[in-house]
């Protein structure tokens, strides 16, 4: 028996070392490369350079687009996350309804999130543009004379938040999901006590989802924190560094400057405040997110 179980180890280890080559190769060892970069001077071109903590001082104490793209990174975090949410289970809400052609109705609303960002980054830049763009005209039918969107510093991240809940689709059918497995007694027994349609969605329909919504926001917060493809494609972190976010200051730092001990550092330091943000989330849900064994 003991031969059998070393040689079933053996061809299972077999099985999935190509997965384990490539996770020592192209996984683990670049975080262990960070690491150890993080903590020296290197160009690529010469060899790298111990300089101790010199990196993260320098980023805390010398680097003001640092703590700009921290505070442009947090801004699209607090206010993006909760309007993706929100916007994906109002949707969700109303995909639920028994109406006729309602698998059209979701096709629609389910296209934008298959879009790549890339391409919808485009899309949106056709449709921001402050002299010929969609929405600037329609403003301009009903009397409002549309701002400069993503040429403007104060409506730049505002035009970035309306690109990004427009593609709220996949949160959508998540929720949509979870919608059909509210059980269907639990609304006839509150109609039958009386209950209005808003007071079945907060004691009935939100504590059934609290396990999805948190899925939602901490995968959206972990998304935000590395929010870089729209900035880079649409605005390259103008005007004025409006949009410059912590993964596009590490991209500017690394393969334009050519950075990659500091680029590290920042990383590091990235990894780290999504780690705490996630800690927290997790150390939280147990006071809101009611399980069914719970």
């Amino acid at each position: 028996m003991r031969r059998v179980s070393v040689k079933e180890s053996v061809a299972g280890y077999i099985f999935i070392s190509p997965w384990l080559i490539g996770f020592l190769i192209f996984t683990l060892g670049p975080i262990l490369a960070s690491i150890y970069l993080s903590f020296n001077d290197y160009d690529v071109l010469n060899p790298a350079h111990w300089v101790g903590f010199a990196n993260y001082s320098k980023l805390f104490r010398e680097d003001p687009l640092f703590w700009k793209a921290l505070y442009n990174t947090l801004y699209m975090v607090v206010l993006g996350v909760p309007l993706q949410l929100l916007m994906g289970l109002g949707i969700a809400m109303l995909l639920n309804m028994d109406v006729k052609g309602m698998e059209w109705y979701r096709t629609v609303y389910y296209l934008p999130s298959i879009v790549p960002v890339v391409a919808s980054a485009y899309l949106w830049l056709w449709i921001l543009n402050p002299q010929f763009g969609i929405l600037n005209n329609l403003l301009y039918l009903i009397g409002i004379e549309g701002p400069g969107w993503l040429g403007s510093e104060v409506w730049s991240k505002p035009s970035l938040l309306l690109m990004r809940t427009w593609a709220a689709g996949s949160n959508m059918i998540i929720y949509l999901a979870a919608l059909k497995g509210v059980p269907v007694h639990l609304y006839e027994a509150a109609s039958i006590d009386g209950a209005t349609g808003w007071r079945k969605f907060w004691h009935i329909t939100l504590p059934q989802l609290t396990p999805t919504l948190f899925f939602t926001s901490t995968m959206g917060l972990i998304q935000g924190f590395q929010l870089f493809t729209e900035s880079y494609v649409m605005t390259n972190g103008g005007p004025v560094d409006s949009t410059l976010f912590i993964v596009y200051h590490l991209f500017n730092q690394a393969f334009a400057y050519f950075k990659m001990g500091y680029a590290s550092a920042i990383a590091w330091i990235l990894f780290v405040l999504i780690l705490i943000v996630t800690a927290i989330q997790m150390k939280l849900s147990p006071r809101w997110v009611h399980y069914e064994s719970s």
